[in-house]
Parts: C-alpha cells; structure tokens; sequence
C-alpha cells in the first residue's frame, strides 16, 4: 500500500512539472506582444520631450546602431548623449501612427513624430518618420536598429 501511494505522489508531481512546462511553450499572445512595443514607442518619445536617457539605456542594446534625421550614424552612447544635451528644446513631442509587424522574436515598428519646440534660438516644427527594429529575448524587447527621417513641410500627415 505504501508502494502504490508512494507511486501516485510521484506521478502527480510528475504531471504537475509536465503541466508547468507546457505552460511555458504557449505562444506569446501577439496583441500583448504589439500593446508592448507600442508602450515603448511612446515612451521613447516622452524621453525625448524630456531629453531623458534613461529609457534608451534600458531599453536600447548595447549595439544599437541608428540614423539621427538629418543622417548621422550613432550607437547607443551617442544617441543618448544627443537625447541629454537639451539643445532642442521640445514644447511638444508626439508619437502618433505607430504600425508594429511582430516576426516571431522580432518586431519592426514605424511611427510619425510630430515636434515643437527651439532649436538654438530658431522655433521648430518637424514632423518625422521613424522606424525600429527591436528583438525579444531574456531581459524583454531590445531596439538593435533605429532611422528617423524627417519629412518636408508640404507633406500632409494625419496627426
């Protein structure tokens, strides 16, 4: 008796690990996946606003490689280093037309950044396209790649 009840404990723990496992191999749900990288989207645009580095350290990896919009190329310490030195003065800073393609562990998406604000003295009023690139792994959603290019003053954008 002893032996069967010793048997049954151990296969109740056994199916109980074999449930949890299975548990872990569901597929992410994509709309929580695409709410995710959304959230960080208006997040790197409040950090911006606020000319705070401290998202892009988080959320930014460690090789990120991107295009500021007039062209230059930067890595991670160089875009936060642009993002913290306050020369743009930002009244405004909206994300808006965020569109996100979730490609198994990686997901691209695209945005309009409207901006007011003062650039050295001058007022400023840009609209940009922006793109990122971010990958899943086990510290969450990364940006490896990044481009904004700003768009000419004659083309209408939803806002």
């Amino acid at each position: 008796m002893k032996r069967f009840a010793v048997m049954l404990i151990l296969l109740l723990a056994a199916a109980v690990v074999c449930r949890a496992q299975d548990e872990d191999l569901l597929p992410p749900n994509p709309e929580m996946q695409r709410q995710e990288i959304v959230n960080l989207e208006k997040e790197a645009g409040r950090a911006i606003q606020l000319n705070n580095p401290g998202f892009f350290k988080r959320v930014y990896s460690d090789d990120f490689s991107g295009t500021l919009s007039h062209g230059q190329v930067v890595n991670k310490i160089q875009f936060m280093n642009v993002v913290q030195n306050g020369e743009i003065k930002y009244e405004t800073f909206s994300v808006s037309d965020i569109n996100v393609h979730i490609y198994q562990d990686t997901a691209v998406a695209t945005c309009l950044w409207s901006a007011r604000g003062e650039y050295r003295g001058q007022r400023l009023n840009v609209q940009m396209r922006s793109i990122h690139v971010y990958v899943n792994g086990p510290r969450g959603w990364r940006a490896v790649s990044g481009a904004v290019t700003q768009l000419p003053p004659s083309v209408p954008q939803p806002l």
